[in-house]
């Protein structure tokens, strides 16, 4: 990508699929200005036209409206590793996962690096949808990565499993809902996370 993109316009490039595999969604102007340390949408802009003329991007008018044309696609195409595909994990309220694989999918290794350490679980409901996660997609979680404030993680609570981002406050940990038709969880007993979601696949 280096030979084609100069070192601003990779470097854009990359904060935008770093932000959609973190968060299932495309960054705002005012949050790509607020990483790059620019006070005018012009010079964001600027890099955003230079991508799409070299058929990397694709932007409407709306807030989040930046879709990437090649590198994901990339990423799941290209070399790729067996990965674990864990029944279903509940995102609209606590439901039990089936404890046995049941099934294989083959997983970019720039998402799936040390495959033995992640598995695959398929989403069902809503409560994360304001974090573009929908029912029906797929997100790839590091069993070994430890959980960061503001992470989304996979978590047991009360011996059942739900998708949530971790919440760090006043020295406590609580699971906030996406959704604000969804209720935030405040475990009772100590809150085991079995992992960390580092990827979001979604097939059409």
């Amino acid at each position: 990508m280096s030979e084609t993109l100069t070192e601003k316009q990779e470097a854009v490039f990359k904060f935008i699929e770093e932000y959609q595999l973190a968060y299932g969604k495309s960054p705002t102007l005012r949050e790509m200005r607020e990483h790059f340390d620019v006070s005018s949408d012009n010079s964001i802009l600027k890099h955003l036209k230079a991508l799409e003329e070299k058929g990397l991007i694709k932007k409407d008018d709306t807030p989040r409206g930046i879709k990437l044309l090649e590198s994901i696609k990339q990423k799941l195409s290209g070399k790729s590793s067996k990965v674990p595909v864990l029944g279903f994990i509940p995102a609209g309220g606590p439901v039990l996962t089936e404890e046995y694989i049941s099934g294989w999918m083959d997983v970019g290794e720039d998402l799936a690096g040390n495959a033995k350490d992640y598995f695959v679980l398929n989403v069902t409901g809503g409560s994360m949808i304001d974090a573009g996660i929908y029912e029906g997609d797929l997100v790839v979680v590091n069993s070994k990565k430890q959980p960061r404030d503001k992470d989304i993680v996979v978590a047991l609570v009360d011996n059942q499993n739900t998708l949530k981002r971790f919440i760090k406050k006043d020295g406590k940990v609580y699971l906030k809902a996406e959704n604000k038709n969804y209720s935030d969880i405040y475990p009772e007993n100590e809150l085991v996370v079995q992992g960390v979601v580092t990827a979001l696949i979604r097939q059409y």
